[in-house]
């Protein structure tokens, strides 16, 4: 019996999106941002969503984490439905970490005290929470800029920097919102292979939004397509690849096919515009 209840408790989604709907008003026109969007994340899951600009994909990391509440449907977190019409609880906004397209840092703290600052608003400010800060900074290279202030830092940096602030509290979700968008190609490829490797270590669930096709197959286990007018879910496609990942695996045929087919999904967008 009690097996029978571990395997049960296991096969509970980590995130679940139930028919979730989004309408913006405006004061000239109503604006169906997301239109019956479902999608479901194991634990441990690392899924993409693409699409180009204004199909929503933006707005569904935003309503899970509680900065936009939907107009209908319902999110699920461990199976327990999210009560969208408040705050949430500290012990929910503990379960994830949000990283925006920009670092959004603090111009008047250091590197580190920006990357500490989750720790002081759930309380965990301890030498345990401390140490392990240091370890992911030291885990992305991020020693030497610790002690400057962000106008002394690189972009590239400044990027990781953000991704370390959203994992200091110890999520179990990262929200990733086109995290690695304004780099250079090069950087860019080195954060996602870094990313992979976090991953993989802390067996945390990602949700990454991206417009660049080739990131989302090098990174996902599976990718959610989206089109726009209203925000909708064109299909899903798991990418059957062995892990680890690596930039080698760009050129290989088998990689080519689910980045030409994905491109396809998406309709005419060329492929050195999203690169």
């Amino acid at each position: 019996m009690e097996e029978l209840v571990q395997k049960e408790v296991q096969t509970i989604p980590k995130i679940v999106f139930e028919n979730i709907n989004k309408v913006f008003h405006t004061r000239k026109q109503t604006i169906v941002a997301v239109k019956d969007y479902d999608m479901q994340v194991d634990q441990g899951d690392f899924v993409s969503i693409i699409g180009p600009s204004g199909c929503g994909k933006s707005t569904l990391i935003r309503m899970l984490n509680g900065i936009i509440q939907p107009t209908s449907g319902r999110m699920l977190l461990d199976g327990i439905p999210l009560d969208t019409s408040k705050p949430y609880s500290q012990e929910t906004l503990r379960k994830m970490g949000f990283i925006f397209q920009q670092p959004n840092m603090l111009p008047w703290y250091t590197i580190r005290q920006n990357i500490t600052l989750p720790l002081k608003i759930f309380g965990l400010d301890t030498p345990e929470y401390q140490e392990y800060a240091d370890e992911l900074i030291s885990v992305t290279g991020l020693q030497k800029f610790a002690d400057s202030y962000p106008i002394e830092a690189s972009g590239g940096a400044l990027q990781r920097a953000g991704v370390v602030r959203a994992m200091v509290h110890k999520p179990e979700i990262l929200l990733m919102d086109e995290p690695f968008g304004a780099l250079d190609e090069m950087l860019r490829e080195q954060l996602n292979m870094e990313l992979l490797s976090i991953w993989k270590r802390l067996n945390i669930t990602i949700i990454f939004i991206t417009h660049n096709v080739e990131e989302a197959v090098l990174l996902s286990n599976s990718i959610y397509v989206m089109a726009t007018e209203p925000g909708r879910l064109v299909e899903k496609v798991d990418i059957d690849l062995p892990r680890p990942r690596s930039l080698e695996m760009i050129t290989q045929p088998r990689f080519v096919s689910y980045t030409q087919r994905l491109v396809d999904l998406i309709g005419s967008v060329e492929l050195r515009q999203i690169k």
